[in-house]
This record gives structure tokens, C-alpha cells and sequence, in this order.
């Protein structure tokens, strides 16, 4: 109970903390398919006004209990509906887990099989607040390669979403008997960038509000693009605390970039305890349908350029598209500024005196 408490009241600082910082930022849209898989935590960011994606997998898990003295086969799908709703930082999101458990008691010698949603949830995520809209902090450093591509301590300064939804548990569940219909669901969920490779995300959740076993639940997930950003890797951690379940869950895994819209996914992982042990596996997918439109701003309307230069009037500009290519879950903030052929090519004509710093065009 100690635990609980303390958890519960950490969750509500952080929403306290949270709810002060301003929610008029903006969203972050991007070309390039910017899924949630292969794990289970959810990215900060909304996927864009008017995109819908599909995120779906198969799993299957081994899972045994050595006081209950039972056996299990497990086979399941994972889906996630979403779509970025009315505008940039809003997304509407349904994560459905439908699962066929294959249950042996050793000590009766019986057999019993549940099947059922184990997870049936619909939820709003909005983006209350995005450290990289502005875009004087990540300008790329002209002049050293090394700088753009370190670990910096404001990097830790993540992005903030916040969620409310609710879970819907259908006729008789096996898996939640005498369950409430309904129960609403709250999370947290932060974005960092520690690197231009590396994205850190963490969900917070209070889960199943007002029924008889509440559910705390957390997820620490780290991703890594390679040289080759259509490859990436990522490192997941997740905690879950209730009278009803209890674990710790560690998930590992790759995803591929096959294109703009489409990326596949494995991942496998295990429990730290054996009530009950789980080893598990999964495959997946993403895809993207994109009715995304930009928006065209009035130039008068813009502040005037950094070089205090003059703004025309009665022009049009588009809203620039984020263009830089990404495998998705945090991957899109990926920007290693100028290569080290550049730094080079940038060094040399300032020793020419052929032009000044920060006049050549790469």
C-alpha cells in the first residue's frame, strides 16, 4: 500500500506540473510514418491533422505460474487505430488486444480457454507543450560536427501529452470477471531527444479508475536510429502495480523503415518473476494514410526575418514539411545538421576569403 500511495502521489504532481505549462504550441507533422510499435509506450506526438495510421501485430506468449501450478499457450493480435483529429497536436486513438489464452491446471489435470479483449481502450492524446517548435533552439552548428551530434543537457527537456480515455470491457470478460463496463484511464506521456539518434519516451498511466483493482502503470522506452535511419532499435521497460497483477516486464526489438508509409517490426521480452513467468514474441507492422494538407499563412502575418529584412505584403507562403527521413516512434526529431564533408568545404572557403561565415550554400 505504501508503494501505491506514493505512486499516486507522484502521478498527481506531475499532472499538477504538467497542466501549468501552456498548451498554444504546436504539433509536429512529418512525411514519414511515425508509429508507436514495436513497443507499447506511446509517443508524445500526434501523428497529424487528418492522418490515419494502422498499427497492428500478432503475438504469441509462454506463460507459466509456479504457485498456481498452471500452464499457458497464448495467442493474440495488437491493433492501434489513430487519427490526428481537427488539428496538428490532437489525436483520436482505439488500442484493442484481443488474446486466446490456452490455460493447463497441473494439478487437476483440466484445461480451460479464455477468449476475450484484454485490452479494449479509446482515448484523446493532446500536446500541451513541444520544446523543438522553436526553431532558433535547433539551428545545427556551422562550424562543428561534433556539437550537433553529443548529448546535450537541454535535450532532456521532453515534449508533453496528455491522455484521457476510458476501457471498455464487453460482456462477460475472463479476463476482468464482475469489471465495471466502463473505467476511465489518465496518462503522462514525455518525449525526449537525449541525442540526434536517440529518443527517450516515458508513459505514466492511472488505469481502470473506480473499479476494485485500479491499475499504476509505466513505460521507459529508449530508441536508437542507426547510420542507416531506416533501421532502429529500441530498449523498453515496463511496471505495472495492482491487487489484481503485478509485474515487471523488460521488451527489446528492430524496426525497419520499408517506406514513407509503411514499417515492419519484431520484438520479444520476458517478465522478472515467475507468478507467473512470461516470455513473449511479436510481429507488426505500420501504415500510414496521409490526407494531411499544409496550410498556407499570410506572409504578413509572420514576424520579420532574423536579418531584420523587409516583409513583402499580399505574399503566400507553405508551411514547410518536416522532410527528414525517420523510422517513426520519436525517430522523425532525427537532425544530425551539416556532415563533416560540409564543415570541411565550410573551413576552406573561409581560409580563401572567398566568402564570408555562414554564406555558403551546401
Amino acid at each position: 500500500m505504501g508503494n501505491t500511495t506514493y505512486i499516486k502521489t507522484t502521478v498527481v504532481q506531475l499532472s499538477f506540473l504538467f497542466l501549468l505549462t501552456s498548451a498554444t504550441v504546436l504539433g509536429q507533422y512529418t512525411d514519414v510514418i511515425n508509429s508507436n510499435r514495436p513497443g507499447l509506450s506511446v509517443s508524445a506526438y500526434a501523428v497529424g491533422k487528418n492522418v490515419v495510421q494502422l498499427e497492428m501485430g500478432v503475438f504469441y506468449e509462454q506463460q507459466d505460474h509456479e504457485l498456481l501450478n498452471t500452464q499457458s499457450d497464448i495467442w493474440g493480435s495488437d491493433i492501434s487505430l489513430r487519427y490526428g483529429l481537427l488539428f496538428e497536436r490532437l489525436e483520436l486513438n482505439y488500442e484493442g488486444t484481443f488474446q486466446n489464452q490456452d490455460i493447463l491446471f497441473n494439478n487437476f489435470d483440466f484445461n480451460e480457454i479464455r477468449t476475450d479483449f484484454r485490452r479494449n481502450r479509446l482515448g484523446l492524446k493532446f500536446l500541451v507543450y513541444d520544446p523543438f517548435k522553436n526553431p532558433k533552439r535547433n539551428k545545427p552548428n556551422l562550424y562543428s560536427w561534433r556539437a550537433n551530434n553529443k548529448f546535450q543537457l537541454k535535450n532532456l527537456l521532453p515534449a508533453v501529452s496528455l491522455y484521457a480515455g476510458a476501457n471498455f470491457v464487453l460482456g462477460d470478460n475472463p479476463f476482468y470477471p464482475g469489471e465495471s463496463q466502463i473505467s476511465p484511464r489518465a496518462m503522462i506521456a514525455t518525449q525526449s531527444k537525449l541525442t540526434p539518434r536517440m529518443v527517450l519516451i516515458t508513459n505514466t498511466a492511472y488505469d481502470r479508475i473506480g473499479t476494485e483493482f485500479p491499475e499504476l502503470n509505466y513505460l521507459i522506452s529508449i530508441s536508437h536510429a542507426f547510420r542507416n535511419p531506416k533501421w532502429s532499435v529500441f530498449l523498453e521497460h515496463q511496471g505495472i502495480q495492482s491487487d489484481r497483477y503485478s509485474d515487471l516486464l523488460l521488451r527489446s526489438g528492430l524496426a525497419y523503415l520499408m517506406n514513407e508509409r509503411l514499417q515492419v517490426d519484431m520484438n520479444l521480452g520476458a517478465s522478472f518473476k515467475n507468478t507467473p513467468s512470461r516470455v513473449f514474441i511479436s510481429l507488426g507492422g505500420s501504415y500510414r494514410f496521409d490526407f494531411h494538407q499544409d496550410k498556407l499563412v499570410p506572409i504578413e502575418d509572420q514576424a520579420a526575418d532574423e536579418n531584420g529584412g523587409e516583409i513583402k505584403k499580399g505574399a503566400m507562403i507553405e508551411e514547410k514539411k518536416n522532410k527528414k527521413k525517420n523510422r517513426g516512434s520519436g525517430a522523425e526529431d532525427i537532425d544530425l545538421g551539416p556532415s563533416k564533408k560540409q564543415l570541411r568545404k565550410l573551413k576552406k572557403a573561409q581560409k580563401k576569403k572567398k566568402v564570408d561565415k555562414g554564406e555558403i550554400e551546401f
